[in-house]
């Protein structure tokens, strides 16, 4: 069975964990390690022999437009992930769509067409923001991947679908959505395929519930960023422990777990997924 496999592509330094430590005016100050750790990945994915659907920050393909190429080079899908990294439910729906307008125009200026999918920074599209699937909608976007169905201190829908499936919108518009995956047990979604929840697992974990899901003919919604694979991150002082934890765990030896994951499992993108469920095209036209 084969499962989805996506990138966030961001710098280390608009992290959640970070979110009021950094302003956005201060960012051309910071140093970037995001070309460096997506070439680690890209080569990764070029001996894994996998494709991945990459939502790319606005922010990133505005300063590394020759980046955002190599990905798509390398056979890749480019999809949205917001232009600044603000979490959706603190936008109003005319910030939301300006932000989201600047991220595909920096995407389009470096591919010279648009994405198709789009991931809200952090999880963030939740029951407090239903206007944002019509904005998304209205922008373009074939399919959404923003909605956790768990219980977190920062984000998730907890009695979200779990798998794929179509919106039908008041306006009359459709929108695909893609939740992040999930194991049901004891009457709780517990998360296991991305972030931290991937990088601080044991491999073997990782391994077992990802064979569970697929033994219920679900495949498993990988997502990791290109900063978790940093054997050398940026140092930031004065950190709580939580943070430290959820910014620095585990990425000393995360690249060789992924590995092993690219080597056991079959992976593909989010459209070759949805293309395969639906039997149909639904505005992939780029492919």
């Amino acid at each position: 069975m084969h499962n989805i496999l996506t990138v966030d592509l961001e710098e280390w330094y608009v992290v959640e964990a970070l979110a009021s430590r950094f302003a956005y005016e201060d960012w051309g100050s910071l140093s970037s390690t995001v070309v460096e750790n997506s070439r680690r990945l890209l080569s990764l994915f070029d001996r894994g022999k996998v494709r991945a659907t990459w939502f790319i920050l606005g922010y990133c393909a505005e300063r590394y437009p020759d980046l955002i190429r190599e990905i798509a080079d390398h056979g890749h899908e480019i999809a949205c992930h917001s232009f600044r990294h603000v979490r959706v439910n603190r936008l109003t729906p005319e910030a939301f769509r300006k932000d989201t307008e600047r991220a595909m125009e920096a995407i389009v200026d470096a591919l010279g067409y648009p994405p198709q999918g789009y991931r809200a920074p952090s999880w963030s599209i939740n029951a407090q923001v239903p206007w944002a699937f019509e904005v998304l909608a209205d922008l373009g976007f074939s399919y959404d991947s923003s909605i956790f169905p768990i219980k977190h201190d920062l984000y998730g829908v907890p009695d979200a679908p779990r798998s794929l499936f179509k919106m039908s919108l008041p306006s009359g518009r459709t929108l695909w959505e893609l939740p992040c995956s999930t194991y049901r047990t004891l009457g709780r979604n517990l998360p296991l395929a991305g972030g931290g929840y991937l990088r601080h697992s044991p491999y073997w974990y990782s391994r077992m519930m990802v064979r569970r899901l697929n033994d219920r003919q679900l495949p498993a919604l990988v997502y990791i960023h290109p900063w978790e694979l940093d054997p050398d991150p940026p140092y930031v002082p004065g950190l709580k422990l939580l943070q430290r934890f959820r910014m620095y765990g585990s990425t000393a030896y995360f690249g060789l777990k992924l590995e092993r994951l690219l080597a056991e499992f079959q992976f593909q993108t989010v459209s070759e997924f949805v293309v395969s469920q639906t039997k149909k095209r639904i505005g992939f036209e780029r492919l």
